[in-house]
């Protein structure tokens, strides 16, 4: 087996229906599963799958464990050389599969890959980033790294939409390292996984792949965005707003409590409390956005 793809849903039904017709339709050369786990969706997901789509391994959980604990599910039984972490609100548009598995077949070192996402205009996608350091964090919840020039040097956390400078003509243009890449495409050799183990999931969602890659990366794996293919994403179709900016917090203070020294997480902590007050200040309350307070005043109050 060349590949297992694992697409974990939550009430996607329509999404997870295109994007395996596209994995389906366009996968061509080799040879591939497909692990579809579905988080107790409520709008028919599963029984979709279980009608349309009888090649595909089904596993339907009776509660919602979240995107590590579900995609944790499938690594164990995958059996691909390979095993890809697919969005349900991804569409394949070519053969993308089989050009990601050629490049890392010749490319050894190279642990995790990300391919290009695109809206469905067209538009390219930020994916992925660098490791979240006090210094980058500072600068994200700040709004430093948006400033001229200055996001032209750094390596940022979330490296920005690629509208202007070097950001829409190099970034995302060309391949190049990165520390971490999105997971709606996670492109992973299964070496990596039976050496580092398997997603934390402690982390409910997001930030687990940031957790991930850190883990890929001591190992002494390298980390790739590589656009010599393209897929769409459907970016937050899948999710919200409110639940990413809020995970993300959670997710972060976890991943620091892991990994980095007591001293690091109470700085991180002051900095997300302070970002987190700024945001609502300026979305909230200046602009007078009731759902920027909640999400904020929410994000304000973890710990």
């Amino acid at each position: 087996m060349d590949l297992s793809v694992i697409v974990v849903s939550y009430n996607t039904k329509k999404l997870l229906k295109q994007c395996l017709n596209s994995v389906f339709k366009y996968t061509k050369g080799i040879k591939f599963e497909v692990i579809v786990v579905d988080n107790d969706s409520k709008d028919g997901s599963a029984d979709m799958v279980e009608k349309d789509f009888s090649q595909v391994e089904l596993i339907k959980n009776k509660k919602n464990l979240g995107f590590a604990a579900a995609n944790n599910q499938a690594l164990r039984q995958a059996q691909g050389k390979y095993v890809l972490l697919l969005n349900s609100d991804t569409v394949l548009v070519e053969n993308s599969l089989k050009k990601m598995i050629a490049w890392m077949e010749k490319n050894k070192k190279v642990g995790i890959s990300s391919c290009q996402l695109v809206y469905e205009n067209g538009g390219l996608q930020r994916t992925g980033g660098y490791f979240p350091n006090l210094l980058r964090v500072f600068n994200w919840m700040f709004f430093i790294d948006d400033l001229p020039l200055i996001k032209e040097i750094i390596r940022p956390f979330h490296p920005h939409e690629p509208r202007t400078g070097w950001l829409s003509s190099q970034y995302f243009q060309k391949q190049h390292f990165q520390d971490w890449v999105t997971g709606a495409f996670f492109l992973i050799r299964r070496k990596v996984v039976d050496q580092v183990g398997l997603l934390d999931e402690k982390f409910f969602m997001y930030v687990e792949e940031i957790e991930f890659c850190y883990r890929v990366k001591q190992a002494g794996w390298q980390i790739v965005y590589l656009p010599i293919t393209k897929i769409v994403h459907l970016a937050q179709k899948s999710g919200t707003q409110a639940g990413a900016r809020l995970g993300e917090y959670q997710g972060l203070i976890y991943f620091y409590k892991k990994h980095k020294p007591f001293w690091q997480l109470q700085i991180l902590r002051i900095i997300l409390k302070a970002g987190a007050l700024l945001r609502f200040l300026v979305f909230g309350i200046m602009r007078n956005n009731s759902e920027m307070r909640q999400i904020y005043g929410q994000a304000f109050r973890i710990n």
